[in-house]
């Protein structure tokens, strides 16, 4: 017995293992097993040869990348790598009962590869595999450098081959100068309103009192662009020193969601913080109860009025009652398209605090429309005199408006740039220009009111069209842009009895305002049916006023 333990002790000192072999030696199958294995200890010993040769080949591989990932490294001690749970307890086994047979231990066999997630991070992984521990942060010279965070703001590329060149020729300046963005020089012919306005202003400003004043005329008048001019010259004797210092907002019932964020707005501009609408107006109500102290004067307009109205008109209100206390220093400009709109809309405590400082805007004639354009068109010897009373006459007949004017001469510009050569005319030896003629200002206007809208209208049924006409009746009745159809209805049967015709029922009614929607003629308030249904015209009045004016059934 004891000769039989001595022989397989020898045996197994003198049987190489598998990190002994040299390359392309083969190692027969059994020359690594131990016989007589208890089953629970062969459990961990079944993997083949081949199995572990390739582990081997993995293993150093791993080896390889690692010697080259530690190049750049400081010297430290090299991380103890982690074995897997079962595998590294079974083999810690293993060797020590060889170490207790037979005094010396065969080399620990390269523990299996990990699988799934723990295969990247660091558990049972070959030692070439760090895993975190603080020499962790250092990256090897080949992996890809990270995205770093820049806080700066990105740049965006010139773009010099889209910019616009300047006007050359004379056409191209009219046109340029022809538009309704273009600033003018002066305004002509609202001199008399100006010196109103700024007279009001300044004195409220001098006084450092608080007051309110109602300018009201039909669209395109110059009610906005009166009120920005006397802003500008408010400025210019405020740094002179002839004023006192003061602060302009600007508000306009069209860019607002709804009636009450007015004071969003409001308390946005005066304070640079953003609230909500209730809070802000608690905090303006505050700011203009409490003594002003060194505070600037506020000067508010308020444009689009009547977009601002609401069943208990407390937007209004307010508007109009902070400037009547003693600290405000608040003085409102309120603009709207409608005379008689205090009168029509408002209440008697509103229409008390809004006071009786009125403003009224005329329509331009069709001299001051010929002002206005050549004015515009001063130095540019572009636009025949004949084509631009033209134009005057045509607008002033309609609406008085003057962008509609400019809009016009515009459209005739393009015409006569794009035109035949035949329509040009010399105006020079050396110089060639079209002028713009009646032929140019005739074709313009008939493309202006004949646009696919006014086409569409006088398409329409007449009772659709007697629908429009008893919309703008109410808008005008009202002085609000937008009307409930219970009582466009009755402005409907109205019409119909004066155009001797049977008035529609509702369902008809519905029917008719579906179709000028799905034209997109009307807009009606969204997932409603009934009589309080809000309509918006998606057209002008003086669109629907042309269409309907030359129709025979009409």
């Amino acid at each position: 017995m004891t000769d039989t333990l001595a022989q397989a002790r020898r045996s197994l000192r003198h049987r190489p293992s598998l990190s002994t072999v040299p390359e392309g030696a083969e190692v027969s199958p059994g020359a690594g097993r131990s016989p007589a294995r208890p089953p629970h200890k062969r459990l961990f010993e079944a993997d083949s040869t081949g199995a572990k040769r390739r582990r081997l080949a993995l293993s150093s591989d791993d080896e390889l990348e690692g010697e080259e990932a530690s190049q750049g490294r400081e010297s430290s001690p090299e991380p103890t790598p982690r074995r897997g749970r079962g595998r590294g307890r079974a083999t810690g086994r293993m060797s020590r009962e060889k170490m207790s047979q037979g005094g010396e231990s065969s080399p620990e066999p390269t523990p299996r590869k990990a699988r799934g997630w723990a295969a990247g991070h660091g558990r049972g992984t070959s030692p070439a595999t760090p895993s975190r521990k603080p020499g962790y942060a250092a990256r090897s010279a080949t992996a890809s450098p990270r995205t770093p965070k820049a806080a700066g703001t990105p740049l965006v590329p010139s773009r010099a081959a889209g910019r616009l060149s300047t006007p050359g020729t004379p056409l191209q300046q009219a046109r340029s100068r022809l538009h309704v963005a273009a600033v003018p020089d002066a305004l002509p012919c609202r001199e008399n309103e100006f010196f109103d306005i700024y007279t009001f202003v300044e004195a409220r400003l001098l006084d450092r009192t608080g007051g309110c004043m109602y300018v009201s005329g039909v669209p395109g008048t110059g009610k906005t662009a009166t009120m920005r001019e006397v802003v500008r010259s408010l400025r210019e004797a405020s740094d002179a020193g002839h004023l006192p210092d003061f602060q302009f907002i600007e508000v306009n019932g069209m860019r607002l969601t709804g009636p009450e964020r007015v004071y969003s707005q409001i308390i946005a501009e005066l304070t640079g913080t953003k609230a909500v609408p209730e809070h802000a107006a608690q905090m303006l109500d505050k700011r203009f109860s409490a003594p002003a102290g060194r505070r600037r004067p506020i000067l508010l307009m308020v444009d689009e009025l009547d977009l601002l109205w609401t069943r208990k008109q407390n937007v209004l209100y307010n508007l109009f009652d902070w400037p009547s206390r003693r600290h405000a220093q608040l003085t409102v400009v309120a603009i709207a398209n409608t005379m008689d709109l205090p009168e029509r809309v408002m209440m008697n405590r509103v229409s008390s605090r809004l006071g009786l400082t009125r403003m009224t805007f005329q329509p331009y004639t069709f001299q001051q429309l010929q002002e206005i354009v050549t004015s515009r068109l001063s130095g540019l010897d572009a636009f025949d005199p004949d084509a631009v009373q033209l134009v005057g006459r045509k607008v002033a007949a309609v609406s008085g408006d003057a962008r509609r004017a400019l809009d016009i001469c515009r459209r005739a510009t393009e015409l006569a740039e794009t035109g035949p050569a035949e329509g040009r005319r010399l105006t020079s030896p050396k110089k060639s220009a079209a002028l713009v003629t009646m032929e140019h200002v005739n074709g313009a206007i008939q493309e202006m009111f004949s646009s696919p809208k006014i086409m569409a209208i006088r398409s329409c049924p007449l009772l659709a069209r007697s629908l429009l006409q008893a919309v703008v009746a109410e808008f005008q009745r009202t002085g609000l842009e937008e009307a409930r159809l219970g009582r466009v209805y009755e402005q409907l049967a109205a019409v119909c009895r004066f155009e001797g015709i049977t008035p529609p029922t509702l369902s008809e009614t519905f029917g008719l305002m579906s179709g000028l929607c799905a034209c997109r003629l009307l807009h009606a308030q969204h997932a409603r049916h009934d009589l309080e249904t809000r309509i918006r015209l998606n057209i002008s009045v003086d669109d629907v006023s042309y269409a309907v004016q030359n129709v025979p059934e009409m």
